[in-house]
């Protein structure tokens, strides 16, 4: 599944191509994503002009002077980068092509993706105003972490995967943070110290700034908009890496699992 620092290397892979281009037309073969894909699409962007492509959380948001398109990548989904001859294949669902004669094409398997407008400011949409903030932020930090978990009887793994209390922490990041951090998953958040916090917080920004310039991390079909794989698979510490020595102090690498996601760590290396 695409996380965000998936998300941010496509936001990378496909701006070059369309910030300050008209689109000429938009291609809707299968609606029936995640949420539908917003009627008479074609009519609201053909003309219009993005200006900027910006990231929130896993949303991609191709900005206009009307308006903002909303895009998430879903389970399975990833957008190319083509010329618009290029022949659609059975899961390509959306087509942006525009006046420079470049294609961004979505292609989701699974359908849990979408394609939406909206006129509303991105912080007022309903997908988004209730996030939190961004990890690479300033406004995410060790203090925050610290006030946020206190009185949190869950896991502080399934806490900081909770998009309200910061965006992007997905399973693989999650793990590879609190193993950096020697915090273990199972650990009550109520229970974090403010040195954990510190600790913590830093590493969720270290691991996901690696992951970002490792352009992602693919275990399957993750693909970035030039079709590249991601490369942060090869620096993982114990994600997927179950009965592996630790790299650090070569204890077995264990799994359980949390909220019904695979969780690995080092149970020498990371502390109650």
């Amino acid at each position: 599944m695409p996380e965000l620092p998936e998300v941010e290397t496509t936001r990378k892979g496909i701006a070059p191509y369309v910030e300050g281009q008209t689109v000429s037309q938009v291609i809707v073969r299968d609606s029936r994503l995640r949420w539908p894909v917003t009627d008479d699409l074609n009519n609201i962007l053909v003309g219009q002009t993005v200006t900027a492509v910006k990231r929130r959380a896993k949303y991609l948001l191709l900005e206009t002077d009307q308006g903002n398109l909303l895009m998430h990548l879903g389970m399975s989904g990833r957008l190319r980068v083509l010329s618009e001859a290029t022949p659609a294949e059975k899961h390509d669902h959306v087509d942006l092509q525009f006046a420079n004669g470049m294609t961004v094409r979505l292609t989701d398997p699974r359908r849990f993706g979408a394609v939406l407008w909206t006129e509303l400011k991105p912080t007022e949409h309903p997908l988004i105003k209730h996030l939190g903030p961004e990890p690479l932020s300033e406004e995410f930090d060790g203090k925050y972490l610290f006030d946020r978990s206190r009185k949190r009887q869950v896991s502080i793994k399934t806490f900081i995967m909770n998009a309200e209390v910061v965006v992007g922490v997905g399973n693989i990041y999650a793990s590879e943070s609190c193993f950096l951090a020697g915090v273990h998953p199972q650990l009550t958040a109520g229970r974090l110290t403010r040195k954990q916090a510190d600790h913590l917080a830093d590493s969720i920004k270290t691991v996901l700034a690696k992951a970002i310039a490792a352009g992602g991390t693919t275990l399957r079909d993750f693909r970035d908009s030039e079709g590249k794989p991601g490369y942060f698979a090869q620096e993982l510490f114990v994600y997927a890496r179950q009965n592996i020595d630790c790299r650090q102090c070569g204890h077995p690498i264990e799994m359980i699992r949390q909220a019904n996601r695979a969780t690995y760590f080092c149970p020498i290396c990371q502390k109650r």
